[in-house]
Parts: structure tokens; C-alpha cells; sequence
């Protein structure tokens, strides 16, 4: 799945993973933003694996917020804009020929 977002200061934030079992995997965060120390993303990306798929926007923001090592700089997007894009992942996505 896919989902992204374009923050309002035009930095673009997206997200891909797959479901197994109602839960998040495979999980990689990607976009034009900036991002120190860049490990700090190692940290968003275990915070988002394995996660409940039914989480909503603020559910997926607290959880990345409560990961981030304390002195990241986040430069262009926000935990709230990693929700987002979660989020539009799955209202992107295409119903099954067997729905």
C-alpha cells in the first residue's frame, strides 16, 4: 500500500507497507523532508512496523512522536503528516474484485 501527503509547506511525505494479519509491515517512510539525526528514521519505521492497521491519524502520530529520540529535528513534516499519509494509504486503495 501507499500513501502520501504533501505538508503544507510543500514537503512531501509517504509511507509504504503491506497488511498481514491487520497489522503494519514492511514499512518504509520516504519523502523530500529532512530529517537529523537521518537514524531517527530507523526509529519512525519501528515505531510504524507491526503497528494495528486500524489505527487512526492521531493513533499513528502519538506513536511516532513517543519514538523519536529526543533532539531530532523534523524539517518539513511532523508525526501528524506520517499519519496522514498512513491513512491515505488506505483510503487510496483499490476494492478487490471479491468485496
Amino acid at each position: 500500500m501507499h500513501g502520501a501527503y504533501k505538508t503544507p509547506g510543500g514537503k512531501l511525505v509517504a509511507v509504504d507497507f503491506d497488511i498481514d494479519n491487520g497489522r503494519l509491515r514492511s514499512v518504509v517512510v520516504h519523502g523530500d523532508f529532512f530529517l537529523y539525526p537521518e537514524e531517527a528514521l530507523t526509529t519512525i519505521t519501528q515505531a510504524l512496523e507491526g503497528m494495528p492497521a486500524d489505527f487512526v491519524e492521531s493513533e499513528i502520530a502519538a506513536r511516532v512522536r513517543a519514538a523519536i529520540p529526543e533532539g531530532t529535528e523534523m524539517l518539513g513534516f511532523s508525526p501528524e503528516a506520517i499519519g496522514i499519509a498512513v491513512q491515505r494509504a488506505f483510503a487510496d486503495e483499490e476494492p478487490s474484485p471479491h468485496d
